[in-house]
């Protein structure tokens, strides 16, 4: 050996501290312990197999050099066994061995080896498979701490998406109670709501409101864009349409002290659009279609700002579609209304509805469209479906002809007026 020399070359001195030497030689024990020592390395010895896994099993070592041949247990026995344990770093395995045939070095690297000393050790060439060693190992612990880090993100991503999936939960319950009731019967007429949002939280809104035995408010509402933002402007909108405080509801006012009265819908949309307009820091817009509705007479007054075209289903199955457009509430700063008035007679069945119907993607890779939805509309009528239910299978036929069923992509919703239909089904 050549101690000197090979004391010129360089080592990574945080990669590889403590070896593990592994000979059932003393004297090749002294040798290698003695050039290791003077290197700085923490020297450990085992004179055999077993003894050197209690000494991996109670203090890890960074590289391992041991002999091939040994009594008990043999070099690759024991590198096994030493990759079986449980360890937070890698130790690298050096065999020592005067073996140099090719299936013999295969079985080292089967069995776990990392590389290959020759017997006996030359100084040069022990310090520089070292240092291939020290290279691996810490390219080894530099991957572990990126995976520690790697893991304790994850870990944290993880418990802030729970939270913010029970915030969500939470949310969606709160929107849901902002439709406290799905169907209502106002004198012989029948009143049923569906709000079905694509994700926890969505931007559609129906309602109804009722300020006397034969007056309705009714009404369908989509959010320009999804999710948490959308759903925050629908529950202001509903403090604005609400059936439970009448002083709030802009479509409502006071008269003589004693009782609230009907606005013109045009004049709600209007209103609307200036509430909203004048909301600092809503970039949002919605499109509605409203209708208020005097339910002994069958007289319909409606506004559709930028909303589908309701569809009114005669009582002899004959579709209209009702609404001239308009601009959407909140997009510009003033506007108007045109209204369209229509009388709706026994029988007769009223639909308004979100684009979340007619832009479905269907399996034959179109959109559903108004004729689409008039015609399922139709059969889940002939079907026998009334309130809730007959959304519920319109919904049900929807889904069931859809490209993907089991994602919605909108929101999806709708409010229906059966017209003198209680009484018809004898209720």
């Amino acid at each position: 050996m050549q101690p000197n020399a090979a004391d010129e070359l360089q080592i990574e001195p945080d990669a590889v501290r403590r070896v593990l030497l592994v000979d059932d030689s003393r004297l090749q024990l002294k040798i290698v312990s003695a050039m290791l020592s003077r290197w700085g390395f923490e020297v450990l010895q085992a004179e055999s197999g077993p003894e050197a896994l209690e000494i991996c099993a109670k203090t890890p070592p960074d590289l391992i050099l041991s002999d091939w041949v040994m009594p008990e247990m043999d070099g690759l026995e024991f590198c096994r066994r030493f990759r079986d344990l449980p360890k937070e770093t890698y130790g690298y395995f050096i065999l020592l061995t005067s073996k140099s045939e090719k299936g013999e070095v295969a079985q080292g690297l089967d069995a776990g080896a990392d590389d290959f000393l020759t017997k006996p050790v030359n100084a040069h060439e022990l310090r520089a498979r070292i240092n291939a060693g020290a290279r691996v190992v810490s390219m080894e612990r530099q991957l572990s701490e990126k995976n520690r880090q790697v893991t304790e993100a994850f870990a944290e991503l993880k418990t802030i998406h729970e939270a913010i999936n029970n915030d969500l939960k939470q949310a969606r319950k709160i929107q849901q109670a902002l439709v406290p009731e799905r169907m209502r019967v106002i004198g012989t007429s029948r009143v049923s709501l569906l709000l079905q949002p694509c994700g926890h939280v969505g931007g559609d809104l129906v309602g109804m409101f009722s300020p006397g035995f034969d007056r309705l408010g009714l009404y369908s509402i989509d959010v320009s864009g999804h999710g948490i933002t959308s759903a925050m402007v629908t529950a202001r909108v509903a403090g604005y349409m609400s059936s439970a405080f009448p002083d709030q509801n802009i479509a409502l006012e006071k008269r003589f002290d004693q009782y609230y009265a009907m606005r013109e819908p045009a004049e709600t949309g209007r209103m609307l659009n200036e509430r909203l307009a004048a909301d600092p820091g809503v970039e949002e817009y919605l499109t509605m279609a409203f209708v208020a509705g005097d339910m002994k007479t069958g007289a319909m007054r409606l506004i559709q700002a930028g909303h589908p075209p309701p569809i009114l289903l005669r009582a002899n199955g004959k579709v209209e579609f009702l609404g001239d457009g308009g601009l959407p509430i909140g997009l510009v700063d003033e506007v108007s209304y045109d209204q369209v008035e229509f009388t709706m007679h026994r029988g007769d069945r009223l639909l308004l509805y979100s684009d979340g119907f007619t832009e479905a993607v269907m399996k034959d890779g179109q959109m559903l469209d108004e004729d689409g939805l008039a015609l399922i509309f139709r059969k889940s009528v002939e079907a026998g479906g009334i309130g809730p239910e007959l959304l519920e299978d319109m919904f049900w036929r929807l889904t069931a002809d859809m490209k993907n069923a089991e994602t919605l992509g909108d929101d999806v919703s709708a409010a229906l007026l059966e017209f003198d239909a209680v009484q018809e089904a004898g209720a």
